[in-house]
């Protein structure tokens, strides 16, 4: 005989349970739940899709308890996909809150019952605004399915709770449906990488879609010289322009090779006449670069490869149009993972 947490006497022996098996049968049952999804997703599916397309306003997902959570975790899904979206609790709902709730919006409601008295509240005001109402429940006979505009079906056939009563493979479903509805408006929008970084500037993807020249500088910063140079304007133009290096340029303004502070500490080392030494002479033939509208990331990566500390950003007629060093991409957060 044992006690529980309440102190009721249970025959229950804790030591003989199969926690992976147990953790396993939840995996199953979850699995199974969501795995049913697909056979339902129809017509109606498409409709809340269309709805949500064709809406000028935003998407009001609400929900309380277990629900609640999951609709804050569709609304931030939506919202980073390229749908806006907000989470509506009902209980504030009724005290003030009903006052985001425009005209152009459209509701999407999450209740395992579909008879939430929190939710069911605000349904008189929804219909007096002339939103569109978008439900996902369990229960296509409550009073909530039947008086939304689609319903779509998150039904289980069983909670993972041993006592079917935790919401479990519920959530899960109601979640995994979110998901589905966020994607297929994704897909609609044709919402692409890029897209989905400009949401998350602070993250390492929204870093990894930064443009060259947002970070390279361009005009009379960017240090250059022609083939002719003579030596103490090479070593002027490098000084000056605080880049460790300069771009050669043809009569045509044409990339054709840069003079680092490393060129220039190797050619001390050679018997040569330097003051008859030229740009030309010194310069490395084959500078790495990369064209405008580059991602950061991949000048940075071909920087690191080829062990250089500057790298040149040309057009596409092979013009400098910019030059970024490798302190430059380190600042703009390009050593972040």
């Amino acid at each position: 005989m044992m006690t529980d947490r309440m102190g009721k006497i249970t025959n229950r022996n804790e030591s003989n349970i199969d926690v992976i098996a147990c953790a396993r049968n939840v995996l199953r049952i979850e699995s199974e739940a969501v795995s049913a999804l697909g056979e339902r997703v129809g017509e109606e599916f498409r409709q809340a899709v269309e709805i949500i397309l064709q809406s000028r306003g935003r998407v009001i997902v609400t929900g309380i308890g277990k629900s609640g959570i999951i609709a804050k975790k569709i609304a931030a899904t939506l919202t980073s996909t390229g749908t806006s979206a907000i989470f509506l609790h009902p209980a504030e709902g009724v005290h003030g809150d009903l006052g985001l709730v425009l005209k152009d919006d459209i509701v999407i409601c999450i209740s395992k019952s579909g008879n939430t008295g929190e939710i069911a509240r605000l349904f008189p005001v929804f219909k007096k605004i002339g939103v569109p109402i978008i439900t996902m429940t369990g229960n296509l006979r409550s009073a909530l399915a039947e008086r939304s505009d689609v319903v779509l079906d998150v039904s289980v056939k069983e909670e993972a709770c041993p006592n079917d009563l935790a919401p479990t493979a519920s959530t899960t479903a109601a979640l995994a449906m979110g998901d589905a509805l966020a994607v297929a408006l994704l897909e609609k929008r044709n919402f692409n990488a890029e897209d989905f970084a400009f949401y998350h500037p602070g993250g390492a993807l929204g870093k990894s879609f930064v443009k060259i020249d947002e970070i390279m500088f361009t005009g009379d910063k960017v240090p250059k010289v022609g083939l002719n140079a003579s030596l103490p304007r090479v070593i002027l133009e490098i000084t000056k322009k605080r880049f460790g290096g300069t771009c050669v340029v043809d009569k045509e303004d044409r990339l054709v090779g840069i003079i680092t502070d490393g060129d220039l500490r190797r050619l001390i080392r050679h018997s040569l006449n330097i003051e008859k030494v030229r740009a030309k002479d010194i310069m490395n033939s084959s500078p790495k670069y990369v064209q405008t509208g580059s991602y950061a990331s991949a000048a940075k990566r071909l920087m690191e490869n080829h062990n250089i500390m500057q790298i040149v950003v040309v057009d596409d007629n092979m013009h400098p149009a910019g030059m970024v060093h490798l302190h430059d991409l380190l600042e703009a957060g390009m050593d972040e993972d």
